[in-house]
């Protein structure tokens, strides 16, 4: 497994867990930090699953949004907490990592879904990930440099 996608693995099982946990925003660096010791104790780049689990929660509001308005007929709250988190990883990395490939993101995020998710997770993911992506070709949304 590579080390970034080991990364988003550590990071998507934080924000499940957040997310399962009530999403007190307080607990998710302890949640983090316990998941890398547990599940990576001699990984190297924590910085990326950091990266990404602090961009997730600072445009939480905005990747809720793109998943509602691209997945209307299942509200936020009835997406599997894995779906809906892998989901937000690639919303995320394809929105607002411009050093993320958009093609990178939508296929680790489809392997997050297969991997943790149920049967349908991956088409689920991709279709919803796919939509955005072609959205941001023909311009109705923007790739946005993040702020951090």
């Amino acid at each position: 497994m590579s080390n970034r996608h080991l990364a988003r693995t550590i990071a998507m099982q934080s924000l499940y867990e957040w997310d399962f946990k009530g999403m007190v925003q307080e607990k998710l660096p302890q949640i983090l930090k316990h998941n890398l010791k547990e599940f990576a104790p001699d990984f190297d780049d924590k910085g990326f699953a950091e990266s990404i689990v602090k961009g997730v929660v600072d445009h939480l509001k905005e990747i809720n949004n793109l998943i509602t308005k691209y997945a209307p007929e299942w509200p936020l709250e009835q997406i599997t907490i894995v779906d809906r988190n892998v989901l937000r990883i690639g919303i995320f990395e394809l929105k607002f990592s411009p050093e993320i490939p958009p093609k990178v993101a939508i296929n680790e995020a489809i392997e997050l879904a297969k991997t943790f998710g149920g049967e349908s997770s991956g088409k689920f993911v991709n279709g919803v990930l796919g939509t955005i992506f072609k959205k941001m070709e023909n311009g109705e949304e923007k790739k946005q440099k993040d702020s951090q």
